[in-house]
């Protein structure tokens, strides 16, 4: 999964609006955030190919109406590379904030023409967002880790069958060729599996 990597103090805010007047607005309230470098979607450029050249911690969209099109752009941005979005758009469509948290919104703000203090909301996406990533990665290794015991398992019983070995000499077998590789022994085990039919050397 994409990480947040911005340089020590400083937290990279990338301004997408296509109206210049809430833009400006944006753009002011974000300078109150000393530690902000600001960045503005260029024209023209869409966010899935901005997102990588600018590498942001954060996304602001500032909407004047819910725009399920615009969703669709924040949902191809995010499954390429995944960033907290702050979202504010000026009416409340319980439906839209729904699809817009579904399409990676972080954080979602209905405001009216003077924008609320914006430094502990995006703070807040950014931690927010951090801490689903942190518990996504742990996910992803837990089930790394089952599924490399379940084939070194699978090896195990395979070298015990075709060897008649006892458990833990097949667990040594294993272990044995995995350091003289200098390899993983999940990935030991893998190839053996791969090769399942065929005797083991």
């Amino acid at each position: 999964m994409a990480r947040i990597a911005s340089s020590p103090g400083s937290i990279r805010v990338l301004l997408a609006d296509s109206d210049p007047e809430r833009a400006a607005i944006l753009e002011q309230r974000l300078r109150e955030i000393s530690e902000a470098v600001i960045l503005r979607l260029p024209a023209g450029r869409s966010l899935i190919d901005a997102v990588p050249e600018l590498v942001p911690d954060v996304i602001i969209v500032d909407m004047a109406r819910p725009d399920r099109d615009g969703l669709d752009d924040l949902r191809r941005a995010g499954a390429a590379n995944p960033r907290p979005v702050v979202m504010f758009v000026d009416r409340d469509d319980r439906a839209f904030m729904e699809e817009a948290i579904a399409a990676g919104v972080s954080s979602y703000n209905v405001v009216d023409a003077a924008f609320p203090d914006i430094k502990p909301i995006v703070m807040a996406a950014v931690a927010i967002f951090r801490k689903h990533q942190q518990v996504a990665d742990d996910l992803t290794q837990a089930k790394a880790t089952l599924l490399e015991h379940d084939t070194i398992n699978r090896a195990k019983s395979m070298l015990m069958r075709q060897r008649h070995f006892d458990e833990p000499r097949a667990y040594r077998w294993l272990q044995r060729r995995a350091m003289n590789q200098s390899r993983r022994i999940g990935d030991i085990a893998a190839e053996l599996i791969a090769k399942e039919g065929k005797a083991p050397e």
